[in-house]
């Protein structure tokens, strides 16, 4: 089977246009329409479908693109480990996040990334829902919400328990909640997603309903009018431990209930053949996220 023919495939999928992936790969479409065809009789299926407006994959072309991502990935891999030649990692990476993990504690490994493997590319994504990242050909998923989807593979990174906190100026004025029936008497600032907070009490996880006068689907939003005095927030340490640090927020400790733990993971589609690439941004992102190493700011 013909690699360059499958990465070829990928980059068609990527790009749901012939044209498109013609210009990536400096071809003519025809050439890109006539060796996707040699792949397709080879293989004896039909990978893609093609009408006068669109391309779609078929079933089989879906089965087909993790085995196509596995062995363009080990040649990348062979590439890197035995060319005497090799400079670091190359190839794209494409990554996702959530937005505010990501601008704070994911985007400021770029540079040094991108600086030390002169032929590496990064795609980074930054959305708080959660993306299908066979589908859309994502290397590695940095999630804080417990994995669901069992097929795929979760390393972890970094704890990341979720913590009440409040401005002082807020606890100034309204007072401290010592237990969990005292936040009916708060102003909650509350992530959209999230219509409860979670908090574990003697060992089981238990959900509270929260009010309060604003809610919103960004971390960044809630955080921002927490600083400013407008209520209590549950979110997680690595959300906010800029502006614990700077004594901007206060971290609020119940006495019967403590907000549920969760991790920061990298969750990726399959660890065969793992580029390296993939594996220099994990170690990164962990030395990052290391209670005696990471840059909190």
């Amino acid at each position: 089977m013909n690699i360059d023919d499958v990465r070829l495939f990928l980059v068609v999928t990527e790009s749901h246009s012939f044209a498109q992936a013609a210009r990536r790969l400096n071809l003519a479409p025809m050439k890109v329409s006539r060796r996707l065809a040699a792949l397709e009789q080879e293989i004896g299926r039909r990978l893609i479908q093609r009408t006068t407006r669109a391309i779609s994959l078929t079933e089989e072309g879906a089965e087909f693109i993790p085995y196509a991502r596995a062995m363009t990935e080990a040649e990348e891999s062979a590439k890197a480990r035995f060319l005497p030649d090799a400079k670091g990692a190359g190839g794209l990476l494409r990554i996702t996040a959530p937005s505010g993990l990501g601008r704070r504690h994911v985007l400021p490994l770029i540079p040094a990334l991108l600086t030390a493997n002169p032929e590496l590319r990064i795609d980074l994504q930054l959305a708080d829902e959660v993306v299908d990242i066979v589908g859309r050909g994502i290397d590695v998923a940095v999630r804080v919400a417990p994995l669901r989807d069992s097929s795929l593979i979760a390393r972890r990174i970094s704890a990341n328990p979720r913590i009440l906190c409040a401005s002082p100026a807020y606890l100034a004025q309204h007072g401290t909640p010592r237990t969990l029936r005292e936040l009916d008497d708060h102003h909650c600032l509350r992530l959209s997603s999230l219509l409860h907070w979670s908090f574990e009490i003697d060992g089981q996880v238990s959900s509270a309903s929260v009010d309060g006068r604003f809610s919103s689907a960004s971390v960044e939003a809630v955080r921002a009018l927490c600083v400013q005095g407008l209520g209590v927030a549950q979110l997680t340490r690595w959300d906010v431990a800029q502006e614990i640090a700077a004594g901007l927020l206060q971290e609020v400790t119940l006495q019967d209930a403590t907000p549920q733990s969760l991790s920061v993971w990298a969750v990726l589609p399959s660890v065969r053949f793992l580029p390296q690439r993939v594996t220099l941004f994990i170690e990164a992102l962990k030395a990052a996220l290391a209670p005696d190493g990471g840059d909190q700011r």
